[in-house]
């Protein structure tokens, strides 16, 4: 399947906005960004031998973590990488169900969610 970025951003930007607004409300230091492939240092921080293995990123400081010295830092960025989510899509609905699926997974990493937990509570 393939969409323009500008498509691709509209379906991410759709996926925002449905998530519940206690969410929304937490993400106002968060940057959600599209890029089509992850480059080499994510993919080694990511632990991928492939760009089309990684679906997304979260780079920050999970909300768990802060303390009350932060403050006065870069927002937080969540990346998600269109190619290698198409590459897993046949149709627009599959696009928007995995666009949404992965948004939600990193937005868990910033609540301070780890991969091991995301597994037990079944989320991949």
């Amino acid at each position: 399947m393939n969409l323009s970025r500008e498509d691709f951003a509209s379906l991410v930007a759709v996926a925002l906005d449905e998530l519940p607004p206690a969410f929304r409300e937490k993400l106002d230091n968060v940057d959600v960004v599209v890029e089509d492939w992850a480059d080499p240092v994510t993919m080694r921080q990511a632990r991928a031998v492939h760009p089309a293995q990684v679906l997304g990123f979260y780079r920050g400081v999970p909300q768990t973590r802060r303390t009350h010295n932060y403050g006065l830092v870069l927002p937080d960025k969540i990346t998600l990488y269109r190619r290698a989510i198409l590459l897993r899509c046949r149709t627009l609905d599959d696009a928007r169900r995995l666009t949404a699926h992965v948004l939600r997974h990193e937005i868990a990493h910033h609540f301070g969610i780890d991969d091991a937990r995301l597994r037990e509570l079944g989320a991949y």
